[in-house]
C-alpha cells in the first residue's frame, strides 16, 4: 500500500500546496482513513515575517471508488494505470484577514500565548483589505517515473477577492519509503504559478489600501508565486498509531517578491501531529 500521510498536514502549508494522495488499490467498498490533531509553526502570511503557531485537526481519508480527502482538499483518482493518476479537485483557500491567515480547517484557533504580533499601524497587513476562503475548483494529473518518485501537478480556479484566481503547482515527489522499521521519509520540490488576479489578491495594494496601510500602491502581475522543498517523516508506533512531521522552506519570487507587504521572502512551516487509522 502506497501511503503518502504527511500529505494530512497540508492545511498548513498555506494556498497552493495540494497534494494528492497516492493511489491505494484496495477491495470494493473498503476505504482507508486517518484522523488526528497536530501543531503547526507558520509565518502569519506568506512572506510575513511574524509568526504563529496553530492546533490543526488532521485529516486523509481514502475510499476504493477514488474519492479521497487530504486537508482541506479532496478529489478522485480516474485513472486504473499505476503509473498515471488524474482526476478532478477541490480545496479550499483559507484566505487572509488583517492577522494573516485565517485558522486552520474546523474553525480551531492559533493557540494563545504560543506566537503571534499585534498588527500595528502602518506594518503587515493593517489597512489592507482582507481575502474571503474560497472554494477552489480543478484538476490534478501526477506521473511516476519510478514506483516511489512522481511528477505531480494540481491547477485550482476562484481564489482571491473577485474569485477568479488562478494556481497551478508543479513538482516532483519522493513518495512515502521506508528507512527503518516503522520510519518513513518524503521529499517534494515545486513552484507554484499563479495569475495576475491571484498575486493582486494577495500581494496588491489598491490606492486605497495605500492610504489607508501607508504602503506604496502595488500592482503585481502573473508568473512564479514562490518554490520550495519540504521533508516530511512519518513513525509508525502501532499499526493503528502514527506520528506525522514535515517541514517546508518556501522563497518568494516574481511580483510576489517584490510586494511591499513582503517582510522575509523565505519562509519556513513545520508541522507535527498523531493520527490513527480506521
Amino acid at each position: 500500500m502506497k501511503t503518502h500521510l504527511v500529505l494530512a498536514l497540508a492545511v498548513a502549508c498555506g494556498a497552493a500546496c495540494a497534494q494528492t494522495p497516492a493511489t491505494n488499490p484496495m477491495p470494493d467498498g473498503s476505504r482507508d482513513m486517518y484522523v488526528g490533531l497536530g501543531v503547526s509553526a507558520a509565518p502569519d502570511y506568506p512572506g510575513a515575517d511574524a509568526r504563529r503557531t496553530e492546533a490543526l485537526p488532521l485529516l486523509q481519508a481514502e475510499w476504493s471508488n477514488g474519492i479521497f480527502i487530504a486537508g482541506m482538499s479532496a478529489g478522485w483518482h480516474l485513472s486504473r494505470d499505476p503509473q498515471r493518476e488524474f482526476g478532478p479537485l477541490l480545496e479550499l483557500d483559507r484566505g487572509r484577514d488583517q492577522d494573516g491567515s485565517r485558522s486552520g480547517a474546523g474553525g480551531v484557533s492559533p493557540m494563545q500565548g504560543l506566537a503571534g504580533r499585534q498588527a500595528s499601524p502602518r506594518q503587515g497587513l493593517y489597512g489592507v483589505r482582507e481575502v474571503g476562503a474560497r472554494l477552489q475548483a480543478g484538476a490534478f494529473a501526477n506521473y511516476y517515473l519510478t514506483p516511489s518518485l512522481r511528477v505531480a501537478n494540481s491547477v485550482l480556479y476562484g481564489a482571491g477577492h473577485e474569485h477568479n484566481g488562478l494556481t497551478w503547482n508543479i513538482s516532483i515527489q519522493q513518495v512515502a519509503t521506508d528507512i527503518a522499521a516503522h520510519h518513513q521519509l518524503t521529499f517534494s520540490a515545486g513552484a507554484n504559478l499563479v495569475n495576475r488576479s491571484y498575486n493582486a489578491s494577495f500581494f496588491g495594494i489598491s490606492a486605497q489600501e495605500s492610504m489607508q496601510s501607508g504602503h506604496p500602491a502595488y500592482a503585481p502581475g502573473g508568473g512564479l508565486r514562490d518554490a520550495y522543498l519540504g521533508a516530511g517523516w512519518n513513525w509508525a508506533l502501532s499499526p493503528d498509531w502514527m506520528v506525522v512531521s514535515a517541514a517546508r522552506v518556501t522563497r518568494l519570487g516574481g511580483d510576489a517578491r517584490n510586494s511591499p507587504l513582503v517582510e522575509r521572502p523565505t519562509n519556513i512551516t513545520v508541522s507535527t501531529g498523531l493520527v490513527y487509522r480506521f
